[in-house]
């Protein structure tokens, strides 16, 4: 192995310990216990409890398996779009992750499962439109408009196919009953 190479790649994760660490303080320092990072927390917490009171019982596990998908769809990009600089993220519920958790694990996913339950027999083309709409135009200049999110080198029209790509995927794995019985 080139041991050049090595030097590099350890020099840059060094660095980047040592960057994570300034995060950590900061996020200590001036973040926990913010109203923001309040905010934060309850967007975490009550919007599953809504989820849980209100859904369809007999589609519970239809829905979290759709919800699921969303979430690791919603994780996947955030972290690119973070580390890609298209955006970035202040007062995060946890210092060390560079996405948005209450939205990738609880907004998004809990919207979906809601308009994936409210009129099933509407073509999810156009429930995937608006949602898209709505989370591109209103959620995200809000979260702006909060200082949460700050898109660096990504405008919202970006975020329309994407939502729209999100949304009809969980569509797809909603409609699955391909489950064969685990013995």
């Amino acid at each position: 192995m080139d041991q050049d190479v090595v030097k590099i790649i350890d020099e840059n994760v060094n660095q980047i310990e040592g960057l994570i660490q300034q995060k950590v303080e900061i996020w200590q320092e001036h973040v926990v216990f913010s109203p923001l990072w309040w905010m934060g927390v309850g967007l975490s917490i009550i919007p599953w409890i809504i989820w849980y009171v209100y859904h369809k019982k007999d589609s519970t596990d239809r829905l979290l398996y759709s919800g699921y998908a969303v979430m690791i769809m919603a994780l996947i990009l955030d972290v690119l779009g973070d580390q890609l600089a298209l955006w970035h993220y202040r007062y995060n519920v946890l210092p060390i992750l560079p996405t948005y958790l209450p939205w990738d694990l609880t907004l998004m996913p809990v919207a979906i499962m809601f308009l994936l339950q409210i009129k099933p027999n509407v073509n999810p083309l156009i429930k995937a439109v608006l949602f898209a709409l709505i989370t591109s135009y209103l959620a995200e200049p809000f979260f702006v408009w909060l200082e949460v999110y700050q898109p660096v080198h990504w405008h919202y029209t970006y975020s329309v196919p994407f939502q729209i790509i999100i949304y009809l995927i969980a569509h797809y794995v909603s409609k699955r009953n391909d489950f064969s019985e685990i013995h």
